[in-house]
This record gives C-alpha cells, structure tokens and sequence, in this order.
C-alpha cells in the first residue's frame, strides 16, 4: 500500500511514521511539510521516496491513502483534498474544528467508498473493546445518561513553555506549541484532549448530542484549560462531559466513563483499568483488565487503517462518523461558553452546507501558515 504524509511533526514522527515504516505492506511515498532542512531529515529517516512542502504536488504522486496529522485547523482542507481523489484517510484527531466540515469528510469518505479513520487509541484496548461488544450486546438496555470526566498532565503543554507529557517524548521533532496554544490553530484542551474522551464515550453509546450547554475556563492561558458541557441527546437521554488540563506531570491520564441505562451501569475507567458491568437484574460482571493496560497508546489505529484498506480487518473503531459527532458536541460546547452558556442546538446535517463546502473559496497549498478558507463560525 502505497502511502502518502501530509504533515511530519511531533507526533506523526513519534508515532505514526515509525509504525508505518516497519510494516511490509507498506511503502511511504511522498512526505510534505514546510522547512526544507527537516523535510530532509523525515524523508532521509523514515525512508519516503518523494518530499515536498506541497500538497498538491505530494497528492499527484500515485499513492493508495494518506496520513494527515497538519496543525487542527488545516485537517479539514488536507483530508478533503486527498478524499476528493479518492484516497483513503487517516486524519488525526480533532477531525475538524466544525462540524459541518466533519460531516462533509464523511459524506466525501461515503461517497468515494474509502476508509476514514481518527486514530483513537483507547478505541482499541482490548478490555475497552470488550466492554464495546458487551454494550452492543444490549446489557444496559437503552442509554439514559452518560458521564465522561478526563484529566491530562497536560497543564505546560497548553499554557506554558514545557512540552508534551513523557509518555510522548519525541524523537525526532519536537511540537509546534502554536498547534496546541494558540486558539486561531485549535489549541485548548477541548480540541487537544477532551475529544478523546468525547469520542469514546459517543462510540461506546452510539448516542448523538442534540442540544449542548458548556462552560470553560482559562485561568493563566490563552486557551481552554477546564471544560463542562451539559447534553441533551437524541434518543432523550442526557449526560455531562468534563475536562481538565492540569494533572501533575508524572500523573496517569483519567477518563473516567458512566454509562447508565434501563437494564444497568457501566463504569469505565483508563486511570484504574476498570470496565464493571452492575445491572438491576442483580449480575454484575468485572472485565478482565491487566494493569497498566488502561495507559494510551495509538500502535494500533495506524496498522488498523492499513488492515482495513487490504481487507485484513473489517471494523474501524474510531471511524469519521464517531469523529464528526465528537467535533459536533464539543464545537457546540465552545460555541455556547461563547455565550455565557446559552445552549446550542445541534440540527440534522444541513445539505446545503455540504455542498457549500464542496468547492470552497481559497486554496491552502502548503501545510505552513494556516489561511482560512471559509467562514464557518455559524455552522452547526
């Protein structure tokens, strides 16, 4: 499979590129960042036959899908790009900053019958899958309330000088701290963080929020530090959703997940490694979960993504769908702190703004100095 990058920073040369390089099946053909001198050094290290600080240029290449890990902002105009042409598409997460743009991703994925996959990793523990299938199942009945509190050492990262947690240490190139401080790029921790635990809790539940009421809080930063949303979903059930960037350095990463439901609870933690099932018939079931196994790591979406592609494996777990209801929930949540909390309704996919967005004004050629292309401030 033949695979392209737009986008080598941080965390695609931590991650995702020495994973990719390592498999058989795969061949990188084309990397495109701007600054000449590290496109030389990602290329010369990970082995791309090709290297460019043009998209367009690297999406002429013949590639079978590509990597897109650009700064927040950028990810919509890059996946769009490659999904137009009918790529496959891993794009790391936030998927988006709007949801009408995340929703169109998926109507461009639907459309060219490709993968799109958001590298989630927790959407691949083994106990975490299992409590997944258990809640497929049906043990909870219908969903009625959903909790989700997630807290990352994480407070430098977003508001000060230090870099990403250790567990993160780069190996190559070290964050662009704009992408992560800067709100014009998607900083904060709602973007940064708090979307992995959105978007657990929407894929374990199946739920989509309809109305969202949220609140935030900066204290000493130019971002969000501290997140609350209220939520109202689509089914009638409820739930609240919180964040918090400020764990110790050496702390363990929180998610801490309640799922409540006719027949019974679920209770999900990554902190303590713990997926317990109590339902009112009086079974209460603990999942089998090593120690440790709760901690993050992403090994697995970039090698599911390939599997997906050659039919080794045939079911995404952090698909773009799941991404678009997260960026949907926690762009509502930004949306109303805006406001003071004023809730914020989450219509139907609107057709009309998808295809608004087929043919966008502008064009971004690199993946340097973001520009905006279209005015989505009101999108729902």
């Amino acid at each position: 499979m033949r695979i392209g990058a737009i986008g080598a920073g941080w965390w695609a040369t931590t991650n995702h590129f020495p994973i990719l390089a390592a498999r058989d099946d795969v061949e990188l053909v084309s990397v495109c960042r701007p600054d000449q001198d590290l496109l030389g050094t990602v290329q010369d290290t990970f082995g791309f036959a090709h290297a460019t600080e043009d998209v367009d240029e690297l999406l002429d290449q013949d590639l079978d899908a590509v990597v897109v890990t650009t700064p927040h902002n950028l990810h919509y105009d890059h996946a769009r790009r490659a999904l137009e042409r009918g790529l496959h598409v891993m794009c790391e997460k936030p998927m988006t900053l709007h949801a009408s743009e995340a929703w169109h991703l998926v109507d461009l994925a639907r459309e060219h019958d490709v993968v799109l996959l958001v590298p989630h990793g927790w959407q691949y523990t083994d106990y975490v899958v299992r409590a997944k299938e258990v809640v497929d199942a049906g043990a909870l009945g219908d969903v009625e309330y959903v909790s989700c509190t997630m807290a990352s050492p994480t407070k430098e990262f977003f508001a000060g000088a230090g870099g990403p947690p250790s567990q993160w240490t780069p190996n190559l190139i070290a964050p662009d701290m704009r992408t992560w401080q800067d709100p014009i790029r998607g900083g904060g921790y709602a973007h940064g963080q708090l979307t992995h635990g959105v978007n657990l809790a929407l894929w374990l539940t199946g739920v989509r929020a309809t109305r969202v009421s949220g609140v935030v809080s900066n204290p000493h930063s130019a971002v969000d530090m501290y997140n609350c949303a209220s939520v109202t979903f689509a089914n009638g059930a409820v739930g609240s959703f919180t964040g918090a960037a400020t764990l110790p350095a050496d702390a363990k990463f929180q998610v801490d997940i309640r799922i409540f439901g006719s027949r019974g609870v679920l209770l999900l933690d990554v902190e303590r490694e713990r997926a317990e099932f109590q339902l009112h018939d009086g079974r209460h079931e603990s999942l089998l979960a090593a120690p440790g196994s709760g901690a993050y790591e992403c090994a697995r979406p970039p090698k599911r993504f390939v599997e997906l592609i050659t039919g080794v494996e045939s079911v995404n777990n952090s698909s773009g769908e799941v991404a678009a209801r997260s960026v949907e929930l926690i762009e509502a949540m930004v949306r109303s702190a805006a406001q003071n909390g004023v809730p914020v309704d989450i219509g139907p996919v609107n057709p009309a703004d998808i295809k608004a967005l087929r043919q966008p004004e502008g064009n971004t050629t690199t993946t340097g100095n973001p520009t905006t292309t279209l005015d989505v401030s009101s999108a729902k």
